[in-house]
């Protein structure tokens, strides 16, 4: 067809355009170039594989942290001794300390879980994918499970120990003497002079029980995880599905609890303990300190705040294994 006149291809041969482009009447005769579209199954960087497991633990935990750091705030105060259960405990604190109280210490928590969870769900998976290539594929006894989770969980109590100190510190500081009390202004705050104050080595005080109690946790918490889910998903129910999810989650929840609140209660005591007046400590270390409680207080003193401690550990592992079962289904579609 013609454009004032000329044909096409002239038209476009004077056009001030062609001029500009520098294309010439031959550029509109080549074939259309193939656009290669991106393969929607391309495989992510190997970098990112690895750091997964890592990455969506350590997310799992702390978006779980955020919804449970009232109830974890009241577990501890029950456990320094404050009188009454949880909720007339929670009222108080918001009554007399105010509502933003329950929250004291949420930056040490979340960071306790981005180095703590972190590691333990990444190691977990690291050691779980490891011994189930020597398998064979097939899924894991027992007991090759529960030696997963008391090395990640050991692993990771010590890479988050410092910001597990530091949680304690901060939520049982209010509870203190007002001439004790350290009035740390954030989790920055308190790192740095506890550094000062106690050396290096003052953000690892009570890392031995703190590394029992996360191996008895994990023990309870990712082996019966895996175990429970399987044995749901073997009973009829969908791989992967809610029920599975959910079920194993709940029993996983209830098993942490169980066996490691006594380990707790001595790695709080640790912890919070501050100097007698002569300057000696009131323990020596985990095992005086669970001599001294057992012969002063009873066996049953070791499950003090119970309910509230299981409230909260509870849900804590249902929102982090169904946040972390979560993340890579999110993940999928975007080719993480």
């Amino acid at each position: 067809f013609t454009v004032y006149g000329y044909s096409y291809l002239n038209f476009l041969k004077f056009s001030p355009w062609v001029f500009v482009r520098g294309t010439s009447p031959a550029y509109f005769r080549r074939p259309p170039r193939r656009v290669r579209k991106m393969s929607t199954q391309s495989q992510p960087p190997a970098a990112w594989k690895a750091a997964k497991p890592f990455v969506n633990g350590g997310l799992s935990g702390m978006m779980a942290t955020c919804i449970i750091q009232p109830i974890d705030m009241v577990k501890v105060r029950i456990q320094l001794g404050a009188k009454g259960g949880p909720l007339a405990v929670g009222t108080e604190i918001a009554r007399t300390e105010g509502i933003g109280a329950l929250y004291k210490g949420l930056s040490a928590g979340l960071l306790r879980q981005a180095t703590y969870t972190t590691t333990r769900l990444g190691v977990f998976n690291v050691i779980s994918e490891d011994l189930k290539a020597r398998n064979n594929g097939k899924n894991l006894p027992l007991w090759q499970k529960a030696v997963a989770g008391l090395s990640a969980g050991g692993i990771g109590a010590l890479v988050g120990s410092p910001a597990d100190l530091t949680l304690i510190r901060m939520q049982a500081d209010s509870t203190l003497p007002a001439e004790q009390r350290r009035n740390y202004k954030g989790v920055g705050d308190a790192f740095i002079r506890i550094v000062r104050e106690d050396g290096v080595a003052g953000l690892f005080r009570g890392a031995a029980p703190t590394v029992v109690r996360a191996m008895s946790l994990n023990m309870g918490m990712l082996a019966s995880n895996d175990q429970a889910k399987e044995m749901i998903e073997a009973a009829g129910f969908e791989k992967g599905g809610s029920v599975a999810v959910l079920g194993g989650a709940f029993i996983a929840g209830f098993l942490a609890s169980a066996f490691s609140l006594p380990f707790d209660f001595i790695k709080t005591r640790l912890q919070k303990m501050t100097p007698n007046p002569d300057g000696t400590m009131p323990y020596k270390g985990p095992i005086d300190c669970a001599v001294q409680t057992l012969k002063n207080e009873g066996p049953l003193k070791f499950y003090t705040g119970f309910p509230t401690y299981c409230i909260r550990i509870a849900p804590h592992v249902v929102f982090t294994l169904v946040f972390m079962d979560m993340l890579p289904k999110l993940q999928k579609p975007l080719g993480f």
